[in-house]
């Protein structure tokens, strides 16, 4: 049984790898127009459209045709009912020549503004890169694989982060989203991912580690002025697999609920007790919650951001990952990762809106860490 909208979704995939004929589409329908009504009607609106329409998708030289072309059917064409010479058509072809003109100039502001976001793009993704180094491939019997999605919408560089550290108390994990955008969620990421990475060697016990990281995003907002000091938080998730290996740890401080994947199987893992974002313990009571689950061999843990949960398709329906995953299996959590950013992508038609970070850990038997 095919899945609502996959018509819907066809069509839209066939209209953009065919997007490239509309101007040619727009020419040759308006020639057949003028050329089958009264001498009196004229498709001058169609043979405007046709570079206007070639500025926006395809490149100068496309334009230049496209405007050319439609210059040479509006003569034709006034040329065959007689009105070239006259006053009217006259006028029908300097609007068409004027329009293909302005299409041309339109063209180049497109590309020059293209280029210099790409070229944003790539220092935000090359800064991004630098402050979330890739994680080792595998630490022991574990495997692990990491994805960071960028929202291709805009060329600021986005709060998301996730580490990986191989300690004496066995293998942690953090995946957060700094609140905002910009280079003010890039030191909040840079202050989390140092402090983890010193806490999680130095601390035996894994709310020591979040109550660290507590603190130094707590003093990094305080930093801010005005009311950013208490609107950069950072929701996160601290994991932790001891040496014994058969056991999860986890807090979760207001990030969405991480994932078990096992023989087809999907489930949540929601927090016994919700608990505030990081840098936001002060409005709270309570010390922090641990969370125990099993973690046997052949299970796959899979931490997120919001950017998964949150992509829409064009009926506003948000993906659901759970209900996705169900029933697949993966050989590994790269494939896993590779097959859900697939599946998204689908669901979205490709409107990716906002950053997505994704850390996947595969538990292949024996001891995951260094005793």
């Amino acid at each position: 049984m095919r899945a609502p909208g996959a018509g819907r979704t066809a069509v839209w995939r066939w209209c953009a790898r065919h997007l490239q004929l509309l101007p040619v589409l727009l020419l040759a329908g308006g020639a057949l127009l003028d050329y089958s009504t009264t001498p009196h009607f004229s498709a001058e609106a169609l043979y405007a459209a046709a570079p206007m329409t070639a500025a926006a998708l395809l490149s100068l030289r496309a334009t230049v045709l496209a405007g050319i072309g439609a210059c040479a059917v509006d003569i034709a064409l006034l040329a065959h009912f007689g009105f070239l010479g006259g006053s009217g058509g006259r006028s029908e072809l300097a609007t068409v020549a004027t329009v293909s003109v302005f299409a041309v100039v339109v063209n180049r502001l497109m590309y020059h503004g293209d280029v210099r976001l790409q070229s944003a793009r790539r220092v935000a993704l090359a800064v991004q890169d630098a402050v979330l180094p890739r994680p080792p491939a595998s630490i022991g019997p574990l495997r692990i694989a990491v994805r960071y999605q960028s929202a291709v919408a805009e060329a600021q560089i986005g709060g998301d982060l996730y580490g990986v550290q191989d300690t004496p108390y066995g293998v942690r994990c953090l995946i957060g989203d700094v609140r905002g955008k910009g280079m003010g969620a890039v030191k909040a990421v840079d202050v989390a991912l140092g402090v983890f990475r010193e806490a999680a060697d130095d601390e035996p016990a894994l709310a020591r580690v979040a109550a660290r990281l507590e603190r130094a995003l707590r003093r990094e907002a305080d930093r801010q002025a005005g009311p950013e000091q208490n609107e950069r938080f950072v929701t996160g998730v601290l994991a932790e697999i001891p040496p014994s290996g058969g056991e999860l740890r986890l807090i979760n401080r207001g990030h969405p609920a991480p994932l078990l994947l096992r023989d087809g199987r999907v489930r949540g893992v929601e927090p016994s007790e919700p608990a505030l974002p990081l840098a936001l313990a002060q409005l709270g009571t309570g010390e922090e919650r641990i969370d125990a689950v099993p973690f046997p061999p052949g299970t796959t843990l899979l931490l997120y951001t919001d950017g998964l949960t949150e992509a829409r398709n064009r009926d506003g329906a948000f993906y659901d990952p759970v209900s996705r995953l169900t029933g697949r299996d993966f050989p590994g959590p790269d494939a896993l990762l590779d097959a859900l950013l697939a599946d998204v992508g689908h669901h979205t038609g490709g409107r990716i809106t906002d950053d997505m970070a994704l850390l996947a850990v595969t538990h292949g038997g024996g001891r995951p860490s260094r005793p």
